[in-house]
């Protein structure tokens, strides 16, 4: 069956950095575009990132503004997601998602499979 299962979430000072990783299986991961989302306290669940299914197609939320920067590799079905420059606000809960299509997108309801997701806590 399907499985996303992410890692690398952890606690960093503002400023910092963070890799999270998303390792699929279960399903032909070169054919779907993947996401990520995250949910904090309190909040609705938000898009962050997505990357199509070859990676040429990418999009990101405008509060990313270059700090963020998602990436994959097909051969270890794995997709990543860079945080750098972590602000205290990015604390929340990250999600990776499989998308119903082959290019990015946005909304979670082109998504149908969701990771366990990993907490990432950015301290002031």
């Amino acid at each position: 069956q399907v499985q996303l299962v992410e890692s690398g979430g952890g606690l960093v000072q503002a400023g910092g950095s963070l890799r999270l990783s998303c390792a699929a299986s279960g399903f032909g991961f070169s054919r779907y575009a993947m996401g990520w989302f995250r949910q904090a306290p309190g909040k609705e669940r938000e898009f962050v990132a997505s990357i199509g299914r070859v990676g040429y197609s990418i999009q990101y939320a405008s509060f990313v503004k270059g700090r963020f920067t998602t990436s994959r590799d097909n051969a270890k079905n794995t997709v990543y997601l860079q945080m750098n420059s972590l602000k205290p606000e990015d604390t929340a809960v990250y999600y990776c998602a499989r998308a119903k299509y082959v290019s990015a997108r946005s909304s979670s309801d082109d998504y149908d499979y969701w990771g366990q997701g990993t907490q990432v806590t950015v301290s002031s």
